[in-house]
């Protein structure tokens, strides 16, 4: 899987391309989440002046140029790419987090969302079918080889959101809480045969292993260490290892303003 995070005419932007796994190797599209609500102003994140909606972009990779082939309304957030846009292995549909939204009582700021949107790839064009709640401020999305589960990590109080997956309908089937709002759930990623998830805490700098048995999902409460801030994480396709990132602060936090520095890390059986 191939995940990038771009910054396309001042909008904030994530792109997950498929295929997601090798098996998947005729999969050609790449789906954008474009946050318009964020834009750096001499290196300050800012909300700019009656922001326009955030999109999301469909791409065609199977030709050359690359070409879109729908773009729709729908709310995403800057935190939590490139995590929060999932595609199911069939393509038949693509989940996007809204991490932060618009302030009501001020424009200039933002505040935690709950917004997910399932958007319908198989659709001429693609659209939004379904929008659902999950917890305080949804960030990473993953969903399992099988396509019959969705979790979604909620960075603002602390939970991983479940909901089953049948065709392009989702299901809410629970929630696990970690009891610890500031633990900042961030990322999380399947093992090959869907039976364990990672799940990467960056408020606490632990990484959560839950278990699978079809779909009841459980925390084991056993947790490895990664480092600081551990953010982005992913398991190899054989399973055997797992990638994550980790955020370190650098001098400009001291400033105000935002300055992470990503370090890799590698976990192994």
């Amino acid at each position: 899987m191939t995940l990038h995070i771009s910054r396309v005419s001042g909008l904030a932007a994530a792109l997950l391309i498929v295929p997601l796994f090798p098996s998947l190797a005729a999969a050609q599209l790449a789906v954008s989440a474009n946050d318009a609500k964020a834009v750096l102003v001499n290196g300050v994140n800012t909300v700019p002046p009656n922001p326009a909606d955030d999109t999301v972009t469909i791409i065609d990779l199977g030709v050359s140029p690359p070409q879109v082939v729908g773009e729709l309304k729908a709310p995403s957030s800057v935190v939590g790419p490139p995590q929060n846009v999932a595609i199911a292995p069939d393509e038949s549909i693509a989940l996007i987090s809204s991490n932060m939204k618009l302030d009501a009582a001020d424009p200039k700021k933002l505040v935690p969302d709950n917004r997910v949107s399932v958007i319908d790839l198989k659709a001429t064009p693609p659209a939004v079918i379904a929008t659902f709640e999950a917890g305080l401020g949804p960030a990473g999305i993953s969903i399992n080889r099988a396509g019959t589960l969705a979790l979604i990590a909620n960075r603002n109080d602390g939970t991983v959101s479940v909901f089953t997956v049948s065709g392009k309908t989702l299901t809410a089937a629970g929630k696990i809480d970690f009891d610890n709002p500031r633990s900042g759930p961030s990322s999380v990623a399947f093992s090959p045969d869907g039976k364990m998830v990672l799940v990467s805490r960056d408020g606490d700098h632990k990484i959560s292993i839950l278990s699978i048995d079809g779909n009841k999902v459980e925390d084991t409460k056993r947790m490895l260490t990664g480092g600081f801030r551990p953010y982005a994480i992913q398991v190899s396709p054989k399973g055997g290892s797992g990638v994550l990132e980790r955020r370190k602060l650098c001098r400009r936090h001291r400033a105000g303003r935002l300055g992470p520095r990503a370090k890799p890390s590698l976990l192994q059986r």
